[in-house]
């Protein structure tokens, strides 16, 4: 950065501007508000309507209905939309994720119940196999245990288009599959859903934040092998710029960096390379460290919790996906 003119001690005091809350709320550079979140929850498909997630404290599994009552508490808070991920029970998977594609199963009569009862609230749905795959991988594997590419994708995009049907109001691809975006928003095209759009994440890092996510859905245990080969190397940021370029090519409305803290360097490359919309998402990993370093009394919980918000939108975040969405949204508007 560059000063227009030189500035030096005693004539320059930088401490002038933050001697009193009300300046340093003028002469702020960035703003955290409830329209920057996005609500990451985690539904299940079983009768009870509250489901503790033992390494996301603070965190449940909801209920359909449950999940509908999030859908006008976050209206009530004026959180924009709510990202879902399911935790389908082990007897409705198999190898293929075949439940993914169940028009009835659990994602579509979510997205019916919260659009039903808060309309106003975006819902964004995670296009991925993981959830519903007796291996634990976001896709079909061969006897190797290798992730394939095509045949994940043209379940991917039968995926999407159930979702679409059911009234997502955007997909998001978080399997890192190469041409899925293409392949989905023609599929999109030529079904009727040209409005439904398309987040993709698009820089997805092979990461070890995923931890707490995996338990909250149950693949934790069922996961064989890791996912190098196909979510992208901690080590590589200019490689994220052409995933990014590829999707934005294929149709993505918006993308993804994920995880968020370890990666604010790409969000900010990204955000400034291809000016559109770049969402980062604060994963499981992030909140569980917040939420166990606070119950041991070691942070100010609720400070780091805004401190982390406020970084992703300095790093150029258009949105946050966050497990905090509520806690802050609430304590924003209070």
């Amino acid at each position: 950065m560059t000063t227009p003119f030189p500035q030096s001690f005693p004539r320059t005091r930088l401490r002038r501007l933050r001697q009193a809350p009300w300046i340093r709320s003028l002469t702020g550079e960035h703003v955290l508000t409830p329209s920057d979140l996005i609500w990451s929850m985690v539904v299940h498909d079983g009768s009870d309507p509250k489901i503790p997630v033992g390494s996301m404290p603070g965190l449940f599994r909801l209920n359909v209905e449950e999940a509908a009552k999030a859908a006008r508490r976050a209206r009530e808070l004026s959180i924009p939309a709510i990202a879902i991920f399911p935790h389908i029970d082990p007897a409705h998977k198999d190898e293929m994720g075949s439940e993914a594609l169940n028009g009835e199963g659990l994602i579509p009569r979510v997205i019916k119940s919260m659009k039903d009862a808060a309309p106003e609230v975006g819902i964004i749905c995670d296009v991925a196999l993981d959830p519903f795959t007796s291996h634990g991988h976001d896709g079909v594997i061969d006897a190797n245990g290798y992730v394939l590419n095509d045949k994940t994708s043209d379940l991917l995009v039968r995926q999407a288009l159930v979702q679409a049907e059911a009234g997502a109001d955007v997909v998001a691809p978080s399997d890192m599959m190469d041409g899925r975006i293409g392949a989905i928003r023609d599929a999109l095209e030529d079904g009727g859903y040209a409005n439904t759009m398309i987040l993709s994440y698009a820089a997805k890092y092979a990461s070890g934040f995923y931890g707490p996510y995996r338990d909250a859905i149950g693949s934790a245990t069922a996961l064989k092998g890791d996912k190098k080969t196909y979510q992208q190397n901690p080590a590589n940021s200019d490689e994220a710029l052409r995933e990014v370029a590829m999707d934005i090519a294929e149709g993505a409305d918006m993308v993804m960096v994920k995880p968020g803290l370890p990666y604010l360097d790409i969000v900010r490359r990204v955000s400034e390379t291809f000016a559109v919309p770049t969402i980062a998402f604060q994963v499981s990993g992030e909140y569980a460290q917040i939420k166990a370093a606070s119950q041991n009394g070691w942070i100010d919980g609720d400070r780091v919790m805004m401190e982390t918000l406020l970084s992703f939108k300095r790093a150029g975040a258009a949105g946050i996906i966050t497990y905090f969405a509520e806690e802050a949204a609430a304590a924003l508007g209070a």
